[in-house]
């Protein structure tokens, strides 16, 4: 596709992962919805309305979410997926770096309500999308804890305080953030000297029997 050409000539260099796989992975691929918090990461809008994401971008908030994450304790962190193309992701991300995750509902009460048996006191939140996390993301706020997103372009940011734009919608996507996440964050934790050592494979994130 042309607005992929595009993107493969001005932004290969210094990535992650070659733009290749993030393009295979449709980790750019938007809504045809669009709100001004989202408006600065996408890169065009197709003539069928579809807004696709600069993927330098994504990178560079991928890298900005890990160093973030990285400052507090991997059982500090609570992630977070109610949708379940995420659960997966959201699961084996949480194995691999020992963090908490909450899967499927999640229940009212569980960053705010003590007696709660489900009571958790995360240090950081990360939410697969805004929109279907919308209680951990308003729990969050309410006891003060940060928020990291992964963010759609029809997403509002009100209560985020680290977006990574991507296709939070899409299986492949969201895992490839998981696993980017997972790899960075155990680096810049000095868990893993370089990137080669991280060998978890993609597949587990995204829930690919071997």
């Amino acid at each position: 596709m042309a607005e992929n050409a595009k993107q493969k000539r001005s932004k290969s260099d210094g990535l992650l992962v070659p733009v290749e796989q993030y393009l295979s992975a449709g980790i750019h691929i938007g809504t045809i919805f669009r709100t001004g918090f989202m408006r600065k990461y996408i890169f065009k809008t197709r003539p069928d309305r579809l807004n696709l994401i600069d993927i330098q971008k994504i990178d560079q908030k991928i890298r900005m979410a890990a160093k973030f994450l990285s400052h507090y304790e991997p059982g500090d962190i609570l992630v977070v997926a109610r949708r379940k193309y995420a659960q997966n992701a959201v699961s084996k991300f949480a194995d691999v770096i020992g963090a908490k995750a909450v899967v499927g509902r999640f229940i009212p009460g569980t960053l705010t309500n003590p007696q709660a048996k489900e009571f958790l006191e995360p240090s950081v939140v990360v939410v697969s999308d805004p929109i279907a996390d919308r209680e951990a993301v308003d729990e969050a706020a309410k006891v003060r804890v940060p928020v990291v997103a992964l963010c759609n372009t029809n997403n509002t940011t009100q209560n985020i305080d680290v977006v990574i734009p991507c296709n939070n919608r899409g299986k492949k996507a969201v895992a490839l953030v998981y696993w980017l996440l997972a790899r960075e964050y155990l680096l810049d934790r000095g868990v893993i000297k370089d990137r080669e050592e991280f060998n978890v494979p993609l597949e587990d994130f995204e829930g690919v029997k071997h």
